[in-house]
């Protein structure tokens, strides 16, 4: 049961920051929108920013779901990383862009969210690490999925898809004269 009453707390939480954005979002507000008191909410979260930084841990375990099912489908971590920004909701994009304004907040002092969102970075990063033989090679992929999800994040044009897929294929080693190096691990 509080495992139900937390999710519902976290849902409530993603719900208010795409209809009404951050700065609306305060204790009461998102306890009232559970349905909770907001004892309630303080027993699972002891602030704002834990709040939002379980909502960042959530979004974090989704990913890394959806990247387990594509591995099961014999999706590389790469491949999976690489992905164009097109192939992520529109809900997960705009719960990000909170998470991104959420950090902007804290202005330098880092906290809950930052922790979290460095924890869900890190789990991607061990992923890519542990495929991809060179280190270098694996940090150029994760610095341009960072690029492109970026890019999805602030809304800029999307790169062509046959550039996206060229670009894939040079930095997985495709056919290119300097693969990543994909091991079979």
């Amino acid at each position: 049961m509080a495992a139900d009453t937390r999710d519902r707390i976290l849902d409530a939480l993603e719900e208010m920051l795409l209809d009404e954005g951050l700065s609306r979002v305060t204790l009461e507000s998102v306890a009232k929108s559970a349905g909770v008191s907001k004892g309630g909410l303080l027993y699972h979260f002891s602030s704002k920013d834990a709040l939002i930084a379980a909502m960042v841990r959530r979004l974090g375990e989704r990913s890394d779901d959806q990247r387990a099912e594509a591995a099961r489908g014999g999706t590389t971590v790469a491949t999976w990383y690489l992905q164009p920004p097109e192939s992520t909701s529109d809900k997960e994009l705009a719960l990000f862009r909170s998470t991104l304004a959420a950090l902007r907040s804290v202005d330098g002092n880092p906290g809950e969210i930052q922790e979290a969102v460095t924890e869900v970075m890190q789990l991607w990063d061990e992923g890519l690490r542990a495929e991809i033989d060179d280190p270098v090679d694996a940090e150029i992929i994760r610095l341009v999925g960072d690029g492109l999800y970026l890019g999805g994040l602030l809304g800029l044009p999307p790169i062509d898809p046959a550039l996206h897929q060229r670009v894939v294929d040079r930095l997985l080693g495709v056919g290119a004269e300097s693969p990543a190096g994909i091991s079979e691990a």
